[in-house]
């Protein structure tokens, strides 16, 4: 496979109007973009209610949907080389199917993580109350809020920063736990007892319908991984940037993610009320003896919740951003001051915190049917990549084959397959009752997205 250590003709972006956005981002950012990234506030936080349904059969849903996710990545990373965009995958999208694709694309994507950014602020909210009891949380959450917007607002490269080190210490601390996990695995901890296949026996205790629980919990738990497509059009050398993301995102997902479950499920019965309530990372330092480990775990799943904050922030600005140089949305958002889309950055931070507000003043109904229309947008987003993969790849090996850096596995056969598996978790989430609702209320935005954009196109063809 081809490797660009220099920029090269396809590292500059694809629209012209890009240009204003500084490269402030050097590859010691990128790489631990990439690498933190996998790591999110999804593993920490929403896994323990996957290993309560799916029991130790956890492992087998995240394989699956990590394997999923790669082939995603791995498609999103041959277009994002080949063309790289701070509108990643919307632009990919409105370059294989029209405005209309982009338009549905990039903005049910900003809905998400502009929410998402309000989610996280309040997580974050709820550890630092839980140590500083009687201070009110919406105060943390706005104190959050400023450090982070106010950070995005000055320069690309403090974002860049805030990720490094935020990453560093998350991928720090897994690999801290995994470490520790193995040894007393095999018995060689001090202080603790090989627990064999113990906690094993019981592998699918749920059945099916367990295991099925799980994986959707896992899918959506992988969320974050784009975000540093976005980041890389702002880098010195965008093409090496995503190559060398994409190329490491398979053994980044076997370990933190994969490893992990089973380092968890090995050493705790997965149906001990703690790993719901702590948290399994917690419950699984607490079950060793590890004086103040529990804690500290907090600590890191407070650092991954500011990070996905943070890097939310920056994701939800550049995706306006764009879409507004493509002539998608107010144009005021596509002002550039400093490098920075300053005006881009703070409508984000707004929306994020009016989601917040929301859940204290409307928490019976606007904001659970806010959290419903999110509920799946990850992957109409993938549905989109995976499709305009489909498109564009035959497109670049007749005009431009000098730019496929990197290059899908076995195409098209594993991008059919890839479809398949997000349409069969399609079809899982309308067979549970939970997620049901969550697939028409983001499919209903989808289609209402799509009718704007569409009707937007059919205006702009007539003027």
């Amino acid at each position: 496979m081809p490797h660009s250590s220099t920029t090269s003709p396809a590292a500059a972006p694809e629209q012209a109007g890009e240009a204003p956005l500084s490269h402030g981002l050097k590859q010691r950012h990128l790489s631990m973009i990439a690498l933190g990234g996998v790591i999110g506030a999804g593993l920490f936080v929403g896994s323990g209610a996957g290993i309560a349904a799916a029991g130790p059969s956890i492992v087998i849903a995240y394989a699956v949907s990590g394997v999923l996710v790669m082939l995603v990545m791995r498609m999103l990373g041959e277009m994002s080389a080949a063309r790289p965009s701070s509108g990643s995958f919307s632009a990919h999208a409105e370059r294989a199917f029209g405005p209309w694709a982009g338009f549905t694309a990039g903005w049910s994507f900003w809905v998400l993580l502009c929410t998402a950014v309000g989610l996280e602020g309040m997580g974050a909210a709820k550890i630092v109350t839980g140590w500083l009891p009687g201070t009110p949380e919406w105060l943390w959450v706005a104190l959050f809020m400023v450090v982070f917007c106010g950070a995005n607002l000055a320069a690309v490269k403090n974002f860049g920063e805030f990720e490094f080190w935020f990453a560093a210490l998350k991928v720090g601390a897994i690999g801290l736990f995994l470490v520790l996990g193995v040894l007393a695995i095999a018995g060689v901890l001090p202080g603790t007892d090989a627990p064999g296949t113990s906690h094993l026996g019981d592998f699918l205790p749920h059945g099916g319908q367990g295991l099925i629980i799980g994986l959707l919990a896992s899918v959506f738990a992988y969320g974050g991984l784009e975000t540093v497509t976005i980041a890389a059009a702002e880098s010195q050398d965008p093409v090496r940037g995503v190559a060398t993301a994409v190329r490491t995102a398979m053994w980044r997902i076997a370990l933190f993610y994969i490893g992990s479950m089973a380092v968890i499920v090995t050493l705790v019965p997965w149906d001990s009320a703690e790993v719901v309530d702590k948290g399994p990372y917690v419950a699984t330092l607490d079950h060793l003896g590890i004086p103040g480990a529990g804690q500290l775990m907090n600590v890191v799943v407070l650092v991954a919740l500011l990070s996905a904050m943070n890097a939310n922030i920056y994701g939800s600005s550049r995706i306006a951003y764009s879409l507004v140089e493509r002539g998608q949305g107010p144009k005021v958002l596509a002002k550039v001051s400093g490098g920075v889309p300053r005006i881009a950055v703070a409508v984000s931070s707004v929306f994020g915190f009016g989601c917040v507000l929301l859940s204290y003043w409307r928490p019976d109904d606007v904001f659970p049917w806010l959290l419903n229309m999110i509920g799946a947008v990850i992957l109409v987003v993938w549905i989109f990549i995976a499709a305009s993969q489909l498109r564009l790849r035959r497109r670049l090996e007749r005009e431009a084959p000098d730019r496929l850096v990197v290059r899908m596995w076995a195409f098209p056969w594993l991008t059919w397959i890839a479809l398949a598996g997000m349409a069969a978790i399609f079809v899982l989430m309308a067979r549970q009752p939970d997620t049901r609702v969550q697939l028409y209320s983001t499919g209903a935005m989808a289609l209402v997205l799509a009718a704007a954009g569409y009707a937007w196109q059919r205006g702009r063809a007539r003027s």
